[in-house]
């Protein structure tokens, strides 16, 4: 129960950590939350050990860990309340949206910019119940899931205005 480090200390390496890690995600971009793969599960697992030392220290007592996390979770709740508040603090915390089809046409520079490949967003709508042509504009947000917006549904004088046959043109009284 005895803590290696000084409480101040345990709290300023958990914080600068956690706002490092922040800082280098929100850098990588958000490919890396809307489409977590093998290689970027095994990136995430690997960056928690190595910075386990950083946050950590020389202190590895339960109450040392139990800080750690204690300082983790009301930084991160302080963050999240002050994103809520201030849509300007949001914006540079999470960025913004991206569209990267409009109505089942795919912009394939927003999606080199993002790094997704066309089958990664066919598979992240799938994913939620839709089809790219079914769609209007289509964004992965900041926090990595794709917003689709269906199509509007055409109204009933739409639908019998399309099932009517075409009528030849009227002619001009002679």
């Amino acid at each position: 129960m005895h803590l290696g480090v000084s409480p101040a200390e345990k709290a300023i390496r958990t914080a600068a950590v956690y706002l490092t890690l922040l800082a280098l995600l929100h850098l990588a971009g958000k490919r890396e939350l809307a489409q977590l793969n093998s290689l970027d599960l095994v990136v995430l697992l690997l960056l928690s050990n190595v910075v386990q030392n950083a946050v950590i220290g020389n202190d590895t007592s339960l109450l040392g860990g139990l800080l750690g996390a204690a300082i983790l979770i009301v930084l991160n709740s302080i963050l999240v309340h002050l994103a809520f508040i201030s849509p300007h603090f949001r914006m540079v915390v999470q960025g913004s949206s991206t569209v990267v089809a409009t109505n089942g046409k795919v912009n394939k520079r927003a999606l080199r910019r993002l790094a997704l490949t066309r089958e990664e967003l066919v598979a992240g709508l799938r994913r939620q119940g839709m089809e790219l042509g079914d769609t209007a504009p289509v964004s992965p947000e900041p926090e990595g899931i794709f917003t689709p917006t269906p199509q509007p549904s055409p109204s009933p004088p739409d639908v019998v205005r399309a099932r009517q046959p075409c009528a030849p043109p009227p002619q001009p009284p002679s």
